[in-house]
């Protein structure tokens, strides 16, 4: 095994950090590294970007109009965007539901659909959990019942994150109640201008509606909409919610925030503290050994080896890491972490309190909100079942 990067690959990273540096608006940047609100404009002005580049798509092959880069590139691409200070791309567009069209749908859905993910001018949202079925995703009750040309759907989805903006949400509906839970489930896409669909914000302890509910009454889906095959949707969704699980670890992002909580440290006083300085010690330790783990599998997947399964560890490792950094932001600032007031970050007072600084303004609400990481994408208590299972047999 090989963790050393080739002279191709260096250029090719040099490339691409000259290339984000050039392109990234230094606005865009300058909110991502203090994390800062990000608008719908913002996300979607980057995305754009983007698709200008070629490169919303990353991960795509060259038939289907991506760069067609290597699994090392693609790390490097992840890694040079992150540092820089870029959004992270919206993922359900180009990094979820796209590879599912690509692999299960017709040759009409991918020159239907692929154009408006690629360059990033549609918004997709996540059709998957529901009032009950979370981790046990398979016990979903949304009803898809086909009548002639179309489905007609009914039911509810929750937790959908930016689902407000979603122009096309994919959704995994029920349409048999035959057999296993989950051979009677078919993967939708469905428009979400579609009359009697209803988009409820759910506001979070961040004070922020970033995940919605969304209702169904009598929706009706052209039949042309449905991926694949009937009934088949339980393999779909286990083909996406790999790429989910390994995109949640996202490592490159933990790197950069790792120097932001250095930087807040230092700031506050706190980073001669000896006790606080091993705690950041064993996050950063941590944060190697998980950049090791993704560069074991690029490393796999370069040499032709069938690599492990290991989506579920990687999002296991990766999510408690988030965790454990904006918990220890928020107590290196102390006092001056305060919650994430909107009227206050717009008006400029966060930024000028006594002692305080701009950076510290949002701290406490990345806290609450990185609690979720555990928990979406398969709780992590469900993942460490799996691990055994696919490890001990």
């Amino acid at each position: 095994m090989d963790l050393a990067f080739t002279p191709e690959e260096l250029a090719f990273r040099d490339e691409i950090r000259t290339w984000v540096k050039e392109n990234l608006p230094a606005d865009i940047s300058h909110k991502v590294h203090n994390a800062m609100r990000l608008t719908r404009e913002d996300m979607q002005r980057w995305a754009k970007i983007l698709g200008k580049k070629g490169w919303l798509g990353w991960g795509w092959p060259t038939e289907f109009g991506g760069p067609g880069w290597g699994a090392v590139q693609k790390h490097l691409f992840e890694e040079e965007c992150a540092l820089a200070g870029a959004p992270r791309v919206v993922p359900f567009g180009p990094v979820m539901v796209a590879p599912v069209i690509m692999a299960f749908g017709n040759a009409e859905q991918h020159k239907r659909f692929l154009p408006g993910i690629a360059s990033g001018e549609v918004w997709w949202s996540q059709g998957y959990s529901e009032p009950g079925s979370g981790s046990d995703l398979a016990s979903l009750k949304t009803r898809a019942e086909r009548v002639g040309d179309k489905y007609i759907v009914n039911g509810q989805k929750t937790w959908t994150t930016l689902g407000q903006y979603g122009e096309w949400i994919f959704c995994l509906v029920r349409t048999s109640t035959e057999g296993k839970p989950q051979t009677g489930i078919s993967f939708l896409l469905i428009d979400m201008k579609s009359p009697g669909i209803t988009v409820r914000p759910i506001k979070l302890l961040d004070g922020e509606c970033e995940v919605n509910e969304v209702w169904f009454d009598n929706v009706e889906v052209p039949a042309e909409n449905l991926v694949g095959e009937e009934n088949k949707g339980w393999n779909y969704a286990k083909h996406l919610l790999a790429h989910e699980r390994t995109n949640i670890a996202d490592v490159n992002r933990a790197k950069r925030e790792l120097e932001r909580l250095k930087r807040i440290a230092k700031a506050e006083g706190v980073y001669d503290d000896l006790r606080f300085r091993d705690e950041i010690a064993k996050l950063e330790v941590d944060i190697v050994a998980l950049e090791m783990l993704v560069l074991r599998v690029l490393s796999a997947e370069k040499s032709g080896k069938n690599s492990l399964d290991i989506a579920g560890l990687l999002k296991i490792k990766g999510s408690e890491i988030q965790q454990r950094y904006t918990e220890l932001m928020m107590q290196a600032a102390g006092p001056f972490a305060l919650p994430f007031i909107f009227e206050a970050m717009d008006a400029g007072w966060q930024g000028n309190f006594p002692g305080g600084v701009l950076a510290n303004a949002p701290l406490a609400a990345n806290y609450f909100n990185m609690r979720k990481t555990t928990i979406y994408g398969g709780s992590n208590e469900v993942q460490r079942n799996i691990v055994a299972q696919t490890v001990l047999g």
